[in-house]
């Protein structure tokens, strides 16, 4: 069985491309913080090259950017081939069966905004600032 399920956010913008039959490609990098800390309290992130196909594909080059959260769903694979110097390379890929846009528009959209301070002047409700309310038995449901 080679199943894996990854949740992460995307290191750079996707990359799209297509084959000479004209079969769209996409490829992204997802960071995914490993479950435990090390010794010194810190976790490890592993940084994993995704790759799809196809509408998949087509759709994630259209909103997928740098930092978009994602679940991933799909097998590992590896291939080989030769670089220019005739020296024999393997690359390790997730291969993408589906893609989860995890992140909201609301996300992406005050990703995009400059950062603005927030207001630490307004005073914040306190609870000795509350009025009791008044409820009846008939307004309660049980």
């Amino acid at each position: 069985m080679n199943k894996v399920i990854l949740i992460g956010n995307l290191t750079k913008d996707p990359e799209q491309q297509y084959t000479a039959n004209n079969i769209c490609v996409c490829r992204f990098t997802v960071a995914v913080n490993r479950s435990y800390s090390s010794s010194d309290g810190s976790r490890q992130t592993d940084f994993l090259p995704v790759v799809c196909w196809r509408n998949q594909a087509e759709n994630c080059a259209k909103h997928l950017k740098k930092g978009s959260k994602v679940g991933i769903c799909g097998s590992v694979q590896t291939r080989t081939y030769d670089d220019r110097d005739g020296v024999k390379r393997y690359v390790t890929e997730i291969i993408a069966d589906e893609v989860q846009f995890l992140s909201t528009r609301s996300d992406d959209e005050r990703d995009a905004l400059p950062d603005i301070p927030e207001v630490t002047s307004q005073r914040k409700p306190r609870m000795e600032d509350a009025r009791p309310v008044e409820v009846s038995d008939d307004d309660l449901p049980f």
